[in-house]
């Protein structure tokens, strides 16, 4: 549901600007974007990513597990990193990224609202890393509402609000607009469908993790041979293909 909220570039570009504070471009969103550069390594699906007009990358995420949240965000931001930069690009042209993760927990355990990641060099604190990377985690269950802004602590109870509760008048109005959107997605046949699509995805998505975890195992021996066997098979005639077409350079012979 948030990413099929989050679809509207006016929902969207709001949100970043209420968790920010500072105001934001125009907004290009894409939801349930994956990234996969290699087979061989572990791909990412984003259930928001936008970019504005000065190509600023975010990756906006709403996080129920709790384990590995840290490196889990730094991941992340290396595939925004490969995304954004293509090849012969100087790092200089690298843009900002931020990876914000709303939770229903404390990723933390010191009840705030929020936790902004910082660095710096640890000779001279003074200095922060100016790299471009930043990361945001807000928790629905902070406790230091004197702190934040209160249309942030607004917009945090209203994602923590169970159904019934998510329907009241919070006297926001941009919690009213993504009333009205979710509203809209439950009695549109369109996004309906959508909506549904995402759940079956995800759910399809979790039905195979699990059982590729409990096959593997059992399957990786007796498999491997047989496997190896075809993918040299298929591989070998996608290049027979490709060089018909004219000469193929060495790398993408490794990479197929």
């Amino acid at each position: 549901m948030f990413a099929a909220v989050m679809l509207d570039p006016q929902n969207c570009q709001e949100l970043l600007e209420l968790i920010l504070n500072i105001p934001i471009s125009r907004v290009k969103v894409d939801a349930e974007k994956s990234l996969v550069y290699d087979p061989r390594y572990r791909g990412i699906r984003m259930d928001v990513y936008v970019k504005d007009e000065n190509n600023t990358c975010f990756d906006v995420e709403m996080q129920v597990r709790t384990d590995s949240i840290e490196k889990r965000s730094r991941y992340y931001h290396s595939h925004m990193d490969m995304e954004a930069l293509q090849r012969g690009l100087e790092y200089e042209l690298l843009p900002d990224s931020y990876v914000i993760f709303i939770c229903d927990f404390d990723p933390v355990g010191a009840g705030k609202y929020v936790y902004t990641e910082g660095r710096y060099y640890l000779e001279a604190p003074e200095y922060p890393v100016q790299d471009g990377h930043h990361t945001i985690f807000l928790s629905t269950c902070g406790e230091n509402k004197e702190e934040v802004p209160a249309p942030l602590v607004r917009f945090l109870e209203f994602v923590k609000a169970d159904l019934p509760e998510s329907e009241k008048d919070f006297g926001d109005a941009f919690i009213g607009r993504l009333q009205d959107s979710i509203r809209h997605i439950r009695t549109s046949r369109e996004m309906g469908e959508h909506y549904m699509w995402l759940e079956l995805a995800l759910r399809d998505e979790r039905i195979a993790g699990r059982a590729e975890g409990r096959a593997e195992g059992k399957a990786e021996g007796r498999e491997e041979g047989k496997a190896e066997g075809k993918a040299e098979g298929k591989a070998e005639a996608v290049l027979e293909l490709l060089s018909d077409l004219g000469e193929v350079p060495e790398s993408w012979k490794g990479r197929i």
